[in-house]
This record gives C-alpha cells, structure tokens and sequence, in this order.
C-alpha cells in the first residue's frame, strides 16, 4: 500500500490549481487542500481554504497548525505592471508559504513550482525555439528567475526538495483566471456568432501563421503528480501537450465547432472591441440560461491580445520530460473542442 501523501495546491481555483485540486481528489492516497485568497464557488470540487500568501501572518493563522504536509504546489500568481512589484509580490506569496509549511510539517517531502515559457523571454519578443531548459537567461528582471533561485536555494539545505515546471499558455475550466485562453476564444466565437459575424482570427496574419503551443490544465495535472513523487529533484521540466500548431489551423476548427463561417484574420484590440459587448453578453446568458458570471470575469481579453500578436514562433523543447519518464501527450486541436463542449456543459458558452 502507497504511504498517504497531503498537499497544498496554492492558487487552489486557477486554471491549473483548480484542475490539480480535483485530479489529486480522485487518487486514492491523496488528501488536498485548495488555497485561494477567494472563496471557492459552490461547483468546486474537493476541499478550500481561503488564506491570503501576501498576508505573513495570514499565512501563519491559518496554515500554522498544519503538520502532516508532504507537498506544495505553488500555481498561485499576481499580475503587476511594474517588474519590481511584479517579483515582490510573487516571490513573497512562495516564501510565505514555504517557509510557514516548512516549518511547522516535517513529513514535507517536495515543492513544484510552475513557470511558463516568459523564463525563455517569449513575452519580449522571437527567442531561440525551441526552447530547452538550461537555454541562457534573458536580461532580468524577470520573476520567475527570483522565484526559482529563492526556492532552489532553499531546498538545498533542507530535508525537502523542489521540481519546476514549466508549462505555457494553460487551458482548463477556471473563471475570472487572467490567462485562459480557452475561455477568450470561446466566448469571442459566441458573441461573434450572435452578432451574425463570420469566425475571424482577430490577431495579426503574421502570428496566424507561426507555430504555437499550448499546455492542457488535466495533462499538467497528471504532469504534476509525476513531478512531486517521482522527478528528480532541483531539476526543470517542460510541459506542453508535445505538439505545435498554427493558428491557422485551429481556427478551422473552432468555426466547425461553433457552426460559423470562416472569415479571413483582422487584426482587432480585443480590449478595446470587447468593452462594450456586456449588454449582448448578459443577454445571451439570459436567453440560454447560462452561469451569471460578470462579464469582466469571463475571459481576459488582453491575454489574448498578447498571444495573438507574438509574430514568432513559440516552441518549447519536452525532450527532457520525456526522457525522464513523463510521456503523456496531447492534440491540442482536439483540447480545444472538448473543452469547448465542457464549457457548454457547464453552461459558460451558449
């Protein structure tokens, strides 16, 4: 019989903490706890606890009397605009939670920590593809080298170890997630489609054309438990679906799904265009009964725009995850249907 292992998964109801949380409840030598500094929606599945990882003595409070903790995932994640405020707040929600953990739970075995494919420079412009994970550093500042460094460091001394993961471009089911592209895509088609519009690209022709990759939030889910029990410690890892696309492509596919004809791309600021299509939005959930979730809580409209305009290629290397013993892969195409369907399921999308 497999020891019974307990877990935090911090950033509890994110596109990939959510999905973590509910795949870990399946297993049957798992315990998890949700964090989130909000508080779980009556859908969530499995156990929450709301704590805010800024707040040290938050932090303290409520996780303080924990002392069966064998593992941390660390998915939690703050935007700012500002790069210093960016690697302050951060890195102190990780050492917040480590250092608490660390000390009040012995049985801690290992941290995962996620990153994503801005470690290679990815958000600044074309970069060397596909990307490996001891590829040269960019010029800082950049918060995930923070992040990585402190924790690294500080697994060095202690009886627990640390795995990064670095996935990109996360889709799974998760609402109000500044980066879940799943849900822009989805939503743009179905108010597309209620204002009698054809399915247009509304990126750049040049990023229509460029590869791409994307990571599915139940294989990083799958990804992760291989990571915290059987990785090698203080190593990095990749982890997409294993496949690239084009845009191009995808948008083939997802006209087909939503009934739609396909138009050519015309490049739009989604942030821009979107802003006034809560009217048209809330009268949809009206007429197909769908979750009254606020409009400015339904899709990100400027992560979109950021990964609609990267005219170059974005490819990360998972030859290193592979040959380490994690195998799973994804058709990314495929993803986005059924999330898709999942999402009309749940009644998100009309």
């Amino acid at each position: 019989m497999s020891t019974r292992k307990k877990a935090l998964v911090a950033g509890g109801l994110g596109v990939i903490g959510r999905q973590l949380v509910e795949d870990l409840n399946r297993r049957d030598d798992w315990d998890v706890i949700g964090l989130s500094r909000r508080a779980a929606p009556d859908d969530a599945v499995g156990r929450y606890l709301s704590v805010d990882l800024l707040d040290p003595a938050d932090v303290r409070a409520k996780l303080g009397g924990l002392d069966d903790v064998t593992h941390i995932f660390h998915a939690a994640y703050q935007e700012h605009a500002i790069p210093q405020a960016l690697i302050d707040t951060n890195l102190g929600m990780l050492r917040h939670l480590v250092d608490t953990v660390a000390a009040t739970s012995p049985a801690l075995q290992r941290v995962v920590l996620y990153e994503g494919a801005k470690y290679y420079g990815a958000h600044l412009g074309a970069f060397k593809t596909p990307a490996h994970e001891d590829d040269p550093r960019h010029m800082p500042p950049n918060f995930y080298y923070d992040m990585q460094d402190w924790l690294l460091a500080r697994a060095d001394s202690q009886p627990w170890s640390a795995v990064v993961l670095r996935p990109d471009v996360v889709c799974g089911y998760a609402i109000g997630n500044p980066m879940n592209l799943a849900m822009v895509i989805a939503v743009y088609a179905s108010i597309s489609k209620a204002l009698g519009l054809p399915l247009r690209f509304p990126g750049t022709t040049t990023c229509y054309g460029k590869l791409a990759q994307v990571t599915d939030a139940a294989q990083l889910a799958r990804g992760s438990v291989w990571a915290a029990t059987q990785a090698p410690a203080g190593e990095s890892y990749n982890l997409t679906n294993g496949d690239v696309f084009r845009w191009q492509q995808v948008w083939e596919a997802v006209a087909r799904w939503f009934d739609m004809p396909l138009a050519d791309p015309q490049t739009v600021q989604l942030t821009e265009q979107m802003a006034d299509k809560a009217p048209l939005w809330q009268r949809l959930v009206a007429e197909h009964g769908l979750q009254d979730v606020p409009y400015d809580k339904i899709a990100s409209w400027g992560f979109g725009d950021f990964i609609f305009r990267c005219d170059w290629d974005v490819v990360s290397s998972t030859t290193k995850i592979r040959q380490a013993g994690f195998h799973d892969c994804v058709d990314s195409t495929r993803m986005f249907v059924d999330l898709f369907e999942q999402f009309r399921a749940r009644r998100l999308i009309p």
